[in-house]
């Protein structure tokens, strides 16, 4: 039993940086303020000519999309007084991708949850180890810190190539690799967008890390007195 509960414990710990993560990333995918906040920070209605109400549309049809069962994006918006696609063929297979990598996210972020609720359940109820569940949210808080200040370092120093490393390592093609000249998606999506957006899901992980390894500490005080 007590090597059961030592490697569900180690699991509880190993899951909190994945949950935490997953969980800021589908904030950031489905917050349309983040979208509008890097639309008005990096001029993008000037680099697209697209009116704030188109942008505003663009965003919304993304998130709409990824959280959708189509397959492929169809968005049509407007620029002076014209309807048009907003995105070629290649931008879209892309964004199938992307919409692949979101699946995947909600995935891991549903299976650490149910774990963890699980744990907590579990060890509260069954185990009635307070002390127990404290420690491991105390040291999956750290663990996350530790992590994400990691990711932080790497995303304030060297953004660029953790960008590229990651389009290199999540998809099997090219399909990724666009012409900000005429390309819709990088003229909405520059690199300062994913620089403040990656800093964004640090940041929010890290503050949900403090908040359980605060609820942690405070379990095992109080089932220590």
């Amino acid at each position: 039993m007590k090597i059961i509960k030592a490697a569900a414990l180690w699991l509880f710990i190993l899951c909190l940086p994945v949950l935490l993560l997953a969980a800021s990333i589908g904030i950031a995918a489905n917050s349309p303020w983040l979208y509008k906040y890097g639309f008005e920070k990096y001029d993008v209605s000037q680099a697209t000519g697209l009116a704030t109400a188109e942008l505003d549309k663009a965003a919304r049809g993304l998130i709409s999309y990824f959280n959708s069962s189509n397959e492929f994006i169809d968005l049509t918006v407007a620029k002076d007084g014209k309807l048009f696609k907003l995105f070629n063929e290649r931008e879209i297979a892309h964004l199938k991708d992307v919409k692949g990598l979101f699946r995947l996210v909600y995935k891991l972020l549903l299976g650490t949850l149910v774990y963890a609720l699980a744990f907590i359940g579990v060890s509260l109820f069954w185990w009635r180890e307070k002390r127990r569940l404290g420690r491991a949210l105390f040291f999956g808080g750290g663990l996350t810190l530790a992590l994400m200040l990691a990711l932080g370092l790497v995303i304030a120093f060297d953004f660029d190539s953790f960008f590229l490393k990651f389009h290199l390592f999540s998809f099997a093609n090219d399909f990724w690799v666009l012409d900000p000249a005429r390309d819709y998606l990088i003229m909405l999506f520059p690199s300062g967008f994913w620089y403040d957006a990656a800093l964004f899901c640090a940041i929010a992980t890290a503050v949900g890390a403090v908040i359980l390894g605060a609820a942690g500490w405070w379990l095992m005080r109080k089932s220590h007195v």
